[in-house]
């Protein structure tokens, strides 16, 4: 999967695919998004295709790729899983996600906020 995703190319295709929710797009609607000629475009497909991130089925003549969020939900389900040796009030501060085109947030807090009891 690292692999698949090492290409600026492939992590752009996966980005869109994951945008773009379960309807996925047509290989012809992600060429012309990212601007990538088709034969290139479909050369990173089937290199996300064969990692597992992503499938295609057949509409007509065209192929309709979604991406696998399990699949990457699972990865970076993996990957946390250790994070502060399971002490998360003692991780470092991280952004917060953001949706497309609204400004990115502040932190999260360090610790979660406590209140003092009477």
């Amino acid at each position: 999967m690292f692999e698949a995703l090492s290409s600026p190319v492939r992590l752009a295709v996966f980005r869109r695919l994951v945008r773009e929710g379960p309807e996925g797009m047509v290989a012809s609607a992600i060429a012309e998004a990212l601007d990538l000629p088709p034969t290139n475009l479909s050369f990173h497909l089937k290199n996300l295709s064969q990692a597992g991130l992503v499938s295609a089925t057949q509409e007509g003549r065209f192929q309709r790729y979604r991406a696998h969020v399990e699949v990457m939900v699972e990865l970076i389900s993996y990957l946390a899983e250790d994070c502060c040796a399971g002490a998360f009030e003692q991780c470092i501060e991280l952004p917060l996600p953001t949706a497309p085109g609204r400004r990115r947030s502040t932190t999260r807090p360090a610790r979660p906020v406590t209140r003092p009891t009477r």
